[in-house]
């Protein structure tokens, strides 16, 4: 095909490629661990689209110039390089999931699995999780980005065989069309519906397609060394970029994805024309390896992640002698075990999975591989329909233990269902908040008005049931703080506005009740709310921080039933809640001078918290590690009339 460039030096293996991997994979392993201030690092994932794109194009290309292009042998490469070592993955988590996760913990771990099985994590995670919420009770979440791949992979070499039959000289012109619709379907959506923006593969196909642009050569050549050093330099530098400055409130993917795949591409694109200083770097040999076994890292890594957060591995800890802790108190112990574990059982995943089958000698001829494959396919998609059938097998806990843990499966906190439109989590699409009814004021009653995040959105349950004769109003969005200006998602930034420019210095409150998940950059943002709100009269009550655990707190209980450990949770407490608690506490005196409602202390006193809302029922506080549900929401708010918080801020 006259259409196509030459493939030759496309095709010659690249070690610098397998170091760019390196970095996207060490991205995503950063993020997922929460290192330092690599807060971006899930742009790994784009970074790694980028690259499948020109890998696999620049192979199918290479062929169908040379006419020994196959669909059928492209799906058996396909499934050569993907399914073996995800399918070993599944397959150990499955057991080990079988073994210590709770029934509705295996339920919905089976409808992921079942997901991950058929290709469409994306459409799974889409209907009933974003990306950032609550991520540690989804061990198969990161098996989204596998199946926009592989769901890209199906359709594009039916495309490139029906271009070929019809427009055989118009494959570029085809190629950047299709780019640049996925690229303004993605930059549109993300303003309207994030989470379909970031799963959906017609608003990824872009990035995929970016790698696809790079093997048809239509970008410049770099034949110049100084070129070549300045385009790595500053795609290694728009990598970092993204990596230290994006965060889960950036709009993503859209017009942002482009920082780090354009990075990606230039790369790539001044490593065809010859070395650079970057490109020496990303070829080290430990760098290599490291790309070498990225997809076994990026397959295991989560589910480890998500094991030592359930308590499914040992703790690191107890392993080590006490002069070790001694000397370096700060080494976060954790983040080294669910660091160093991904690493073993990845190179051990690609010495003994990836290259066997990958290999050209291997002895599974086509048929017998795709038989196999279709029967370890039927195998993981009858457990998954088993497992969800039997509820997960309830008989393997005790039955108080399985009643605390039922709670998990109420994934929104318990109390939101309750409040409408009042509230819109980062999962809502096309919702918007209905001012009308919210912020309605009542005529003969006190009118209180509880904005903030999704904390905001637990608390108004118990409020509203301690203060029956006045009325409390709630504007609430997820992941948004109550400021005057906020940094969060549109519909945060849409709301607080309203709030405060329009609905404030328009109407009367009786009080401002401020909550949110405070820490400690929070401060500023809230100093200058208080003062705004001041030189408006509006009178201010800030609440404070609940007791949060590291883990979905009805799980801790029902392990600590099971195992019979009773101070399981205790364990298991967010150590920063108390001081915190105690500086915001210290602000509201000091500086703010402002009302200041302790939630932690009606939660936590002596040195003992609260666990269970009726512990003669066996309900927990919160649903999972922060929000207090229906029932710990009312009993935290009547433990404050009883210490007389709410009596001492004039909220009754």
């Amino acid at each position: 095909m006259s259409a196509l460039p030459n493939q030759k030096s496309n095709l010659k293996y690249r070690p610098d490629i397998d170091g760019l991997r390196a970095v996207a994979v060490l991205c995503v392993l950063a993020f997922h661990l929460g290192v330092g201030h690599m807060i971006g690092g899930f742009v790994g994932v784009d970074v790694f689209f980028v690259i499948s794109g020109y890998l696999i194009s620049a192979i199918i290309f290479s062929q169908i110039a040379t006419r020994s292009f196959s669909v059928f042998g492209f799906y058996e490469r396909r499934i050569r390089r993907i399914f073996p070592a995800l399918f070993v993955m599944l397959i150990m988590f499955s057991i080990v999931a079988s073994i210590y996760m709770l029934p509705v913990e295996l339920v919905d771990f089976s409808k992921s699995l079942l997901a991950a099985t058929t290709s469409t994590s994306n459409f799974y995670f889409w209907r009933h999780s974003g990306y950032f919420d609550s991520p540690t009770s989804n061990p198969l979440l990161h098996t989204w980005s596998l199946a926009v791949e592989e769901q890209f992979y199906i359709l594009f070499p039916i495309f490139l065989v029906v271009v070929r039959r019809f427009f055989p000289h118009r494959l570029r012109a085809a190629v950047v069309f299709l780019f640049f619709c996925s690229l303004a379907a993605s930059a549109v959506m993300v303003h309207y519906d994030t989470v379909s923006d970031f799963y959906m593969p017609y608003t990824r196909a872009w990035e995929l397609l970016l790698g696809t642009l790079l093997s048809l050569g239509i970008f410049p050549r770099m034949r110049s060394l100084l070129l070549r050093n300045v385009a790595t330099l500053v795609g290694i530098g728009l990598i970092a970029y993204s990596v230290l400055r994006y965060s889960k409130l950036t709009p993503f993917p859209g017009l942002a994805a482009l920082v780090p795949c354009i990075g990606s591409a230039l790369i790539i694109r001044a490593g065809e024309f010859g070395p650079s200083l970057v490109g020496k770097v990303l070829s080290w040999r430990p760098v290599v390896f490291i790309g070498l076994i990225s997809y076994s890292l990026y397959l295991w890594h989560w589910p480890v992640i998500v094991m030592h957060k359930m308590g499914m591995l040992a703790n690191p800890l107890s392993i080590l002698p006490p002069w070790c802790t001694a000397l370096f108190p700060t080494l976060r112990l954790d983040m080294i075990i669910e660091g160093l574990v991904p690493f073993v059982l990845a190179v051990l995943s690609w010495r003994f999975v990836e290259r066997p089958f990958r290999s050209r000698s291997m002895w599974i001829s086509r048929k017998p591989l795709f038989t196999l494959s279709a029967v370890v396919v039927v195998v993981l998609i009858a457990f998954s329909g088993i497992t969800i059938f039997a509820g997960g097998f309830k008989g393997r806990f005790p039955s108080q233990s399985v009643k605390v843990a039922s709670f998990l499966a109420h994934s929104d906190g318990g109390s939101f269902g309750q409040i409408g439109n009042c509230f819109i989590s980062n999962t809502s699409r096309s919702a918007v908040l209905d001012n009308d009814q919210c912020l309605r004021l009542v005529d003969g009653k006190k009118n209180y008005l509880l904005i903030g995040d999704s904390l905001a959105g637990a608390l108004w349950s118990g409020l509203s049931s301690a203060l029956p004769n006045d009325h409390v109003m709630l504007a609430s969005v997820s992941n948004c703080k109550p400021f005057l200006h906020p940094e969060g998602s549109a519909d945060c930034k849409e709301e607080m506005n309203y709030i405060f420019q329009n609905y404030l210095p328009r109407h009367t409150v009786d009080g401002l009740l401020l909550e949110a998940m405070w820490a400690p950059p929070n401060m500023a943002g809230l100093t200058k709310t208080i003062e705004w709100a001041k030189q408006h009269q509006v009178p201010v009550i800030v609440f404070g921080p609940v007791q949060m655990y590291d883990a979905p707190l009805p799980r801790l209980l029902a392990y600590s039933i099971a195992w019979n450990e009773p101070d399981l949770a205790t364990r298991h407490r967010v150590i920063s809640c108390a001081p915190r608690d105690a500086q915001m506490q210290s602000l509201a005196a000091s500086t703010w001078h402002v009302p200041y409602v302790s939630l932690y202390h009606a939660i936590c006193d002596g040195g003992e918290c609260l666990e269970y809302a009726d512990t003669e029922h066996s309900i927990p506080l919160m649903n999972d590690e922060v929000h207090l549900n229906k029932f710990g929401s009312e009993l935290v708010a009547r433990r404050l009339i009883d210490r007389g918080e709410l009596n001492r801020v004039k909220l009754r």
